[in-house]
């Protein structure tokens, strides 16, 4: 078996420990800083690499750590797992995407424990599982954007084996499988990277400190290894697509942006493995060119998160106006109905928010809705709240039934996050597992200095720490069959159902949508095609001119087809999807 390393800061010599032997390794000639050497090794066999004498640490392309990220390697063979389901790949253009994490998706927090679910999600309709992700990180539970080993499977989630476990069992229920990978920082725990080289480089700052290398010296190996880690997600793991963590948090100076040039592997990848492949970016830039084509000029991006739509909606729906809410509180529903008309709210107006103008507009004319993802809830937008509180833990049944309307039947493609389909009552909270006791403290005593900044008690924050916040965190699924859960439930069947049977509600063209509202009366209306969706936020019935007759398709409350007036009756708190 051939072991190879880029280990550049290796000044004369390193070292494979395998197994409890060593084997010095030789210079790569026509390769800079790349170490090789040839040993006999079975699944599973321990190993590390030694530079100069020092300690052995992990492989930075490491498969397996059954240790967590400062033990060492495992080896895993090629080919090790009989897949036992063909997969011919779903497509982004129609898809409804659930956000998924493992350790809370299931109490026992696994893969193996998770797929035993999946037929529940294929019954629900929806087309693709967005995995949190899964890469290792100290300890046993967190979000998993911590993460090191950019190659590997979180050990305390299954491993690899258990992950291509839950892509299999997925495809057999007819469902692709998108993972959540983390480009713009690493660790910090656990991160044993700049020991080799330079993955690093202090040219530019993020918010977690040093940036990733994608401009500097040696940035060449440092692009090739995360690119060798997306494709390896897509290829050993059979995966469908990726969805790429705060792209505007990539500092790259260079004329191909790392983005593009993802892209473009990813696109050649699907070529040659002959089935659809995507990224999706998260970006609160505002910039299409996240998404358009390469031939456009754009970085070729197939969709992204588009969180201008989630912060208007969630405006609209609780009345918040606090930190980036406050741009969108002004007129909430006006907002609504720019996003799903115009794509982006920010498209080069000023935002008091960052104090300054932000965003470009969209070309709807070009720009398909499905390369924009439409929710109402995602990991980020309930944890990185001080209590980790749904929206159903505020509003009534209603209104959840109105956010779920405008999220399955609106033009952009759709994601829940994971129990919004029933309403889940549990919250899902802010949680580390740090093993170092110092990162530990700063973690837990900064979650609380930000929120007492924002007039929080302290107490009243929930320690990441403590292993109750990550068990408070996982679903109950005993709520299913409780009302108003169950109800809820059926209610986001149904509309999937819907945007399944009416191609009018998959159409991608943008400029097509028609909308109308009363700010004051809380109403918005959406036609798309021949069918008409009316949502009513109010306290107090609504009468919306939808125009004459009609057909109900589906309603969250009893309601009547408009009258010779064309007026739709809706009550309070209520919603309904019609046909001409």
């Amino acid at each position: 078996m051939l072991f190879e390393v880029w280990a550049p800061r290796a000044e004369e010599r390193v070292t494979l420990l395998l197994e409890g032997s060593e084997r010095e390794m030789a210079r790569v000639a026509d390769r800079a800083g790349w170490w090789r050497a040839e040993a006999g090794a079975d699944e599973g066999a321990r190993y590390g690499f030694a530079l100069d004498g020092g300690p052995v640490r992990p492989d930075p392309r490491s498969r397996r750590q059954p240790d967590g990220p400062d033990g060492l390697s495992a080896v895993v063979l090629p080919d090790s797992y009989v897949w036992r389901h063909d997969w011919p790949g779903r497509t982004l253009r129609g898809a409804v995407l659930y956000e998924l994490h493992i350790g809370t998706f299931t109490a026992e927090g696994t893969l193996d424990a998770a797929a035993a679910h999946l037929g529940d999600l294929a019954e629900l309709g929806i087309s693709h599982i967005e995995l949190m992700p899964v890469c290792p990180f100290p300890g046993v539970h967190g979000w998993g954007y911590e993460g090191v080993s950019l190659w590997a499977v979180h050990e305390p989630y299954g491993g690899p084996e258990a992950l291509r476990r839950f892509v299999d069992a997925a495809h057999g229920h007819g469902l692709g499988v998108v993972l959540d990978v983390v480009h713009n920082h690493l660790g910090p725990s656990g991160n044993h990277l700049p020991a080799f080289g330079p993955y690093f480089t202090d040219a530019h700052h993020t918010p977690w400190g040093a940036a990733v290398n994608l401009d500097a010296a040696g940035s060449d190996e440092v692009r090739a290894y995360l690119l060798g880690s997306a494709l390896a997600w897509l290829r050993e793991y059979r995966l469908d697509g990726l969805r790429l963590d705060a792209v505007h948090a990539l500092v790259d100076t260079r004329a191909l942006a790392f983005p593009e040039e993802l892209s473009r592997a990813v696109d050649a990848l699907s070529g040659e493995l002959r089935r659809p492949l995507f990224l999706i970016a998260e970006s609160d830039a505002c910039d299409p060119r996240t998404v358009t084509p390469r031939e456009a000029g754009g970085l070729g991006l197939h969709a992204q998160w588009n969180d201008d739509f989630h912060h208007a909606l969630h405006t609209a729906l609780t009345g918040e106006s606090q930190g980036y809410y406050a741009d969108f509180a002004e007129a909430p529903l006006a907002a609504v109905a720019k996003t799903v008309t115009r794509g982006f709210f920010h498209d080069g107006v000023p935002s008091g928010f960052r104090g300054r103008v932000h965003g470009r507009p969209v070309d709807v004319t070009t720009t398909p809705a499905h390369r924009f993802l439409g929710y109402a809830q995602t990991h980020d937008q309930i944890g990185n709240r001080a209590l980790g509180d749904r929206l159903s833990g505020a509003l009534a049944p209603g209104l959840l039934a109105c956010a779920a309307v405008l999220v399955l039947t609106g033009p952009f493609t759709p994601m829940l996050f994971m129990g919004e389909e029933w309403g889940a009552r549990t919250p899902w909270q802010f949680f580390t597992d740090h093993t170092d006791p110092e990162l530990a403290a700063a973690v837990r005593e900064g979650r609380r200095r930000e929120f007492a900044a924002h007039g929080w008690d302290a107490a009243d924050i929930p320690d990441p720490q403590d292993p109750a916040t990550r068990l408070r965190s996982c679903l109950d699924r005993s709520e299913r069959s409780r009302e108003p859960h169950a109800r809820l439930l059926a209610w986001h069947k149904e509309l999937i159902a819907l945007r399944r049977a009416h191609s009018d509600l998959a159409d991608p063209d943008l400029a097509s949508v028609r909308v109308a509202y009363d700010e004051d009366a809380r109403w918005l209306a959406l036609r798309r095609g021949d069918l008409r969706i009316a949502v009513n936020l109010g306290d107090e019935p609504a009468s919306i001119r939808l125009g004459r007759g009609g057909r109900v398709l589906a309603a969250w409350d009893p309601v009547r087809p408009p009258g010779a007036d064309g007026a739709l009756r809706l009550g309070p708190r209520s919603c309904a999807v019609l046909t001409d």
